[in-house]
């Protein structure tokens, strides 16, 4: 770049507004078609599992609670999410749908990028009921 067409352009761009947002606070709304956070309508669910067969990046997480009840638990890892949309696109009964206004997700807790959805009794059932130690269910070699 020549230093008549650098000194050109620096004139021109102080004569000009800031193009930079004063964002926090400063919004802008986003677009109609924008992906943001994953919510999860339990009520709906018939427990296919297509959502979490579908997910590419192993976000989502089917938990059967009573298949004959019909109940399940969501469990959706944000910090996984790529957010491509995928798990809505396979829903038949259209359970999980991408929110277009939840997309400032920055937490300061890595536990917090890891959401439960469900019925509340469901939910609490589930964290009552220890996980499974996949070493302790190893056969020992021998």
């Amino acid at each position: 770049m020549k230093l008549g067409t650098m000194l050109r352009d620096v004139l021109r761009s102080s004569a000009r507004r800031p193009v930079t947002e004063l964002y926090p606070l400063e919004k802008r709304p986003p677009v109609a078609a924008f992906r943001g956070l994953v919510h999860y309508d339990p009520e709906a669910c018939t427990g296919c599992g297509l959502c979490a067969k579908d997910c590419p990046a192993n976000a989502i997480e089917l938990i059967t609670i009573d298949k004959a009840g019909k109940r399940f638990v969501m469990r959706y890892h944000v910090d996984r999410c790529t957010f491509c949309g995928q798990c809505a696109y396979s829903c038949r009964f259209d359970c999980i749908n991408l929110s277009n206004d939840e997309w400032e997700l920055a937490r300061t807790r890595p536990d917090a990028f890891t959401i439960t959805y469900g019925r509340p009794d469901d939910i609490r059932r589930l964290e009552a009921t220890p996980e499974p130690d996949p070493a302790a269910e190893a056969e020992p070699a021998g």
